[in-house]
C-alpha cells in the first residue's frame, strides 16, 4: 500500500479543486460511451542498436495488426473479451513473439505453453498451463472459463479438455522456429541463464474496456528458454500475470514470472486502484454531505480518477518488482478509458488505441 495515503490526499485535493466532487445529492449523467485497448508483446533488453530496420518494421507491423484487430471489435460495439481474444490470436500466430508459434524451447527441447483470460464484469477466469499441442492457448483458456467448472487446467488434462471442446490441435513441431532452437543450444553450450539468451520476455497480452464499461484481460506465453521440471510462470496465474475487475482496472503482465507471482502484480495494481477509488468516493460523499446540509441524503455513484493516479500505482508496483530483483512490464486500462504502460526494462513491445483517436505502437523506452 506504499503511497496510498499520499495518493488519497492528492485525489481529495484534485477533486475539490476541479469541482468534480458533487455539490448535490443527485447522480451525474453517465459519461459518453468510450472504449480503450492496449497490447504487449514482451519487455526486456530491447534497443535500436540490436534491431535491424527490417526487424523493427516487422515487429511494429505485427503489433499494429493486433492492435487494429482488437480496436475494430471495440469500435463496432463488441465485447472487451472478444477484443482481447482477437489481438492475442494474431500474436500467438506471429513467430516473432514468444507465444504459440515461435514459443521458446524447454530444456528437453519441447514447448510448454501457458495462457489465461479474465472477465472484469463477473471476475470469471480461465487458464491453461504446460500444454504442448494447442495452436492457440488463449482460445483454450477462454473455454476453461466458459465451459468448465474450473479456473486452471494443466498438461494432458487441459489437452483432453481441448479435444472435447473442438479446440484446434497441432503437432508439437508446429511451434518450432530456428531462432528459438539456436537460443536453447547457445544456452546449453555456454552454460548461460534464460535471461542471457532471451534478452526479453516475449509473453503477449491484451487488455480492453468496451463501450458497455466492461473490461477484460488476457495473457499468453511460451515461458522461458530452457525451463525445466514443468516450470510455470505468471502468465496463466490469475492475479499475477492477468487480472480484470470492472471496479478498478484490467492488467496483463510480461516479465520474470517468479517475481510477478511473488508480488501478485496484476491483482496488486487493481487492488490499489480500487482502494484509491473508494477513498476518492468517500471524500466526495463527505464533501457533498457537508455542502448539502445535515438533513440531506447524499449518494455519489462514482468518481473519475485522473490518469496520473493510475500511472503512479502501476509504477509503484513495478518498482516493487525491481526491488526484489525482477523486471518486466504491464499494460493497463481503467474505467475512465486510460490505456497505460509501465515497465522497468529498456523497452517493451506495446501498442494502445482509444475511441478518442489515440493509436500508436512502440518498442523502445524512448518511443
Amino acid at each position: 500500500m506504499r503511497g496510498f495515503f499520499t495518493r488519497f490526499a492528492l485525489v481529495f485535493s484534485a477533486l475539490a479543486l476541479t469541482g468534480q466532487i458533487p455539490a448535490t445529492a443527485q447522480d451525474s449523467e453517465p459519461a459518453e460511451t468510450r472504449w480503450s485497448f492496449a497490447i504487449h508483446g514482451g519487455a526486456g533488453t530491447i534497443s535500436r542498436e540490436d534491431m535491424t530496420p527490417e526487424e523493427d518494421a516487422a515487429h511494429r507491423a505485427a503489433l499494429q495488426a493486433a492492435l487494429d484487430a482488437g480496436s475494430k471489435v471495440l469500435d463496432e460495439g463488441g465485447t472487451a473479451m472478444d477484443a482481447v481474444e482477437a489481438a492475442i490470436l494474431l500474436l500467438e500466430d506471429e513467430p516473432r513473439f514468444n507465444a504459440g508459434r515461435g514459443a521458446v524451447y524447454t530444456w528437453e527441447g519441447s514447448h510448454e505453453l501457458d495462457a489465461s483470460v479474465m472477465d472484469g464484469a463477473t471476475r470469471d477466469a480461465g487458464a491453461v498451463a504446460g500444454v504442448t499441442n494447442i495452436r492457440n492457448p488463449i482460445l483454450l483458456a477462454r473455454k476453461v472459463m466458459t465451459d468448465s467448472p474450473h479456473v486452471m487446467l494443466a498438461g494432458k488434462g487441459a489437452e483432453d479438455f481441448a479435444v472435447e471442446q473442438g479446440i484446434e490441435i497441432v503437432p508439437p513441431s508446429y511451434f518450432d522456429t530456428e531462432r528459438r532452437r539456436e537460443a536453447l543450444e547457445r544456452m546449453k553450450a555456454r552454460q548461460l541463464s534464460s535471461l542471457d539468451v532471451d534478452l526479453k520476455f516475449g509473453t503477449v497480452g491484451a487488455v480492453a474496456l468496451d463501450r458497455n464499461g466492461n473490461m477484460a484481460a488476457g495473457t499468453s506465453t511460451g515461458g522461458m528458454t530452457g525451463k525445466r521440471w514443468g516450470r510455470v510462470g505468471d502468465a496463466p496465474i490469475i492475479g499475477a500475470g492477468t487480472y480484470a475487475d470492472n471496479r478498478s482496472c484490467a492488467v496483463s503482465a510480461t516479465g520474470w514470472g517468479e517475481y510477478f507471482i511473488r508480488v501478485g502484480v496484476a491483482h496488486e495494481i487493481c487492488a490499489l486502484l480500487r482502494a484509491d477509488r473508494q477513498a476518492a468516493r468517500s471524500a466526495a460523499e463527505w464533501d457533498a454531505a457537508r455542502a448539502a446540509g445535515p438533513d440531506a441524503v447524499v449518494f455519489v455513484s462514482g468518481v473519475e480518477m485522473p490518469v496520473r493516479f493510475a500511472q503512479d500505482v502501476a509504477d509503484d508496483v513495478m518498482d516493487d518488482v525491481k526491488e526484489l530483483g525482477g523486471d518486466g512490464g504491464i499494460i493497463l486500462v481503467t474505467p475512465e478509458g486510460h490505456a497505460l504502460f509501465s515497465f522497468n526494462t529498456a523497452g517493451m513491445y506495446r501498442g494502445r488505441a482509444t475511441s478518442d483517436g489515440l493509436n500508436e505502437v512502440a518498442i523502445y523506452g524512448d518511443d
